[in-house]
């Protein structure tokens, strides 16, 4: 019997919807990169990337953490910022760095925590600073950063150094920086030692719910990389031209932590499908190319 050609095409037609393949189980179940060109695809919390660079797990002056998560791939830039930045806080009195998460090995949503770091662009720096620079591989899974704030995150905490400030405004100058998230309470200590000289960098530090165990560095998009999409507002319209500590900051210790009451006059609006939840389909075209890659 002659099956129609209408039914042929539903047969292999993609499943509608959350039928699709999660995208994270995907981009997840890679080991490896693309062997394609570097490139970052999308947007921070909506994308992929081909032809990733794995960060070393040990160098001189850093050590990546949490190797189980094998997430310490990033973009070309990423790597050598990394690097750099490292090097910088031997100079301030650190041994070096220590590094969390950047990126799966081609990028995508990612299969538990970050609905960032899906171009490999994003990068966790950990509080702690490094007593030593040759832990085991049991030891990165086991050892933790520091909190430097309060439990009420209002302030910072004991844990808090000059040298702390130091390696933040060198991660910040780098002109390779689009925008640096801290806890609230880190930037407004920042803020209470400022000159009109930091501006140029304390504009880029932006309050960002958790991140007081980690700064949470994240680049501009590559020269060249036509299809990585620059986040928007930048921080020089979030700051109106300035650096930052104004009245918008206090927000995050005030109403932020204690929200006013209002009556409720429309509808809640929609939940937000986090990353984790898209299929394919979400991304854009080019990451079906990065995930079927060799």
């Amino acid at each position: 019997m002659r099956i129609p050609l209408f039914a042929l095409i539903l047969a292999f037609a993609p499943l509608p919807g959350a039928a699709q393949s999660l995208a994270n189980q995907l981009f997840g179940g890679h080991a490896l990169p693309s062997l394609q060109q570097p490139q970052a695809i999308g947007s921070y919390a909506k994308g992929c990337a081909a032809g990733l660079v794995r960060l070393p797990e040990t160098g001189p002056t850093w050590q990546a953490m949490r190797l189980s998560r094998n997430r310490n791939w990033g973009h070309p830039d990423a790597i050598a910022y990394v690097q750099d930045l490292s090097r910088k806080a031997t100079q301030i009195g650190w041994r070096g760095l220590y590094i969390g998460d950047i990126s799966q090995p081609r990028g995508g949503p990612m299969t538990s925590g970050h609905a960032s770091h899906q171009i490999g662009l994003d990068i966790d720096i950990w509080m702690l600073p490094p007593a030593r620079l040759n832990l085991t591989q049991a030891e990165r899974e086991s050892i933790s950063s520091i909190s430097v704030r309060t439990e009420d995150q209002r302030r910072i905490n004991s844990n808090w150094t000059a040298q702390h400030r130091e390696v933040m405004k060198q991660a910040a100058l780098d002109p390779r920086v689009d925008r640096i998230f801290v806890a609230a309470a880190v930037k407004i200590e920042m803020c209470r030692t400022a000159t009109p000289a930091d501006t140029r960098w304390l504009q880029k530090i932006r309050p960002a719910v958790g991140h007081n165990y980690h700064f949470h560095v994240r680049l501009k998009c590559p020269r060249g990389d036509s299809n990585c999409v620059t986040q928007t507002p930048s921080v020089a319209e979030l700051s109106n031209g300035g650096n930052g500590c104004d009245e918008t900051l206090q927000w995050w210790v005030t109403d932020f932590l204690n929200p006013p009451r209002r009556e409720r006059t429309e509808p809640a609006a929609p939940r937000s499908r986090h990353p984790r939840e898209f299929t394919m389909a979400d991304l854009p075209a080019l990451c079906q190319q990065v995930v079927a890659s060799n």
